[in-house]
């Protein structure tokens, strides 16, 4: 017996087609096919997707946004032009382009340029006028206001939290008064960076550098952001602790104390007795002793000085009684532990 097989073939669905291929005389077919109500809804939505259709074919026409906005490509709409500035491109090599940085402006979903330099949609449109962007620098039309709020909208968080207070935004400064986010490598990141960043306001600083005694930042041993906090604080003179005192004291612990014996001056505020950018005398001293001593204490009958010539210690007399100065006896300055260390002597 023979297997009876079935020479019917197997029904295959046709291919859709939208409205907008299906030819005039299918559509009047479909129409009439329809109870009245639905004809309108067909022939309506006939027409809309010929017109589809018709706009997908044809090519299309650029025109200028009515509003600015961002690019779709981000980066790459800005490197069609400025792919051949270093300067621009730069950028690349800092931490600002990190694509795997999720807070990044390059990170997963980032604004890219245009999350510092705001929406480049007219910038384009206008043939690279800068006035239809925020630009940044000392020749830039946009107000120090507004530069700085775009980076302080991810940095207000951390470096930037007392910015507002600061003697820097007092005085008007925008962030890239002292920044150069382009650059591989920001010049205030290093010691001698910060050295002549910041020269460029505090002359008078810089020159105190070149001291004879002088805190050892040319060497790169110290820079300007040990001791000052250029984005704010609440101390004076911008420190990073809360006092003088505390601020040289974090390095010089031997100073700190409380001692047994207390000297007010030093107690009171280090700067007293000490230049702490620079001083032609040792020690950092604003004058030598025994001047610098007795701008507090009167030094008429002390040993130390010498009233005539009559008055003069004899030949056998120790050279340190002789105009010497106050800490060749007076050796512990800064405050005495000793319980005979009233004058600082031991």
């Amino acid at each position: 017996m023979r297997a009876v097989t079935s020479s019917t073939p197997s029904r295959v669905p046709p291919p859709r087609r939208s409205l907008a291929r299906c030819g005039a005389s299918a559509a009047t077919r479909l129409v009439r096919s329809v109870p009245p109500l639905f004809a309108a809804l067909v022939l309506a939505l006939v027409a809309i997707s010929a017109r589809d259709a018709h706009a997908a074919a044809a090519p299309a026409a650029h025109t200028a946004p009515t509003t600015p906005g961002y690019s779709a490509k981000g980066a790459d709409t800005c490197l069609t032009c400025h792919g051949g500035d270093a300067t621009v491109a730069g950028i690349f090599r800092t931490k600002h382009a990190r694509p795997g940085d999720a807070s990044g402006p390059f990170g997963h979903g980032g604004l890219q340029c245009e999350a510092c330099h705001g929406p480049g949609g007219a910038h384009v449109d206008a043939m690279g006028d800068t006035s239809k962007i925020i630009a940044f620098g000392p020749n830039s039309h946009s107000s120090v206001q507004q530069q700085n709020a775009n980076c302080l909208g991810c940095h207000q968080a951390n470096a930037a939290h007392d910015w507002a207070s600061s003697a820097h935004a007092a005085s008007n400064l925008a962030c890239t008064s002292c920044h150069r986010l382009h650059s591989p490598k920001d010049p205030v990141q290093t010691a001698a960076g910060q050295i002549e960043v910041c020269a460029g306001c505090h002359q008078a600083q810089q020159a105190d550098l070149d001291k004879l005694s002088r805190h050892p930042l040319r060497e790169g041993k110290m820079a300007c952001t040990s001791c000052h906090s250029p984005h704010g604080s609440t101390a004076p003179a911008q420190l990073v602790r809360n006092t003088v005192n505390e601020t040289c004291t974090s390095c010089h612990a031997e100073y700190r104390g409380p001692f047994l014996w207390e000297h007010q001056p030093v107690t009171e505020d280090c700067s007293n007795c000490h230049d702490a950018h620079g001083s032609a005398q040792p020690a950092l001293l604003k004058l030598r002793p025994p001047f610098l001593c007795q701008t507090c204490h009167e030094g008429a009958g002390h040993p130390s000085v010498a009233n005539s010539p009559q008055g003069l210690p004899g030949a056998g007399s120790s050279a340190f009684l002789l105009a010497g100065g106050c800490i060749n006896c007076h050796s512990q300055i800064h405050g005495s532990n000793h319980p005979s260390g009233r004058a600082f002597m031991r």
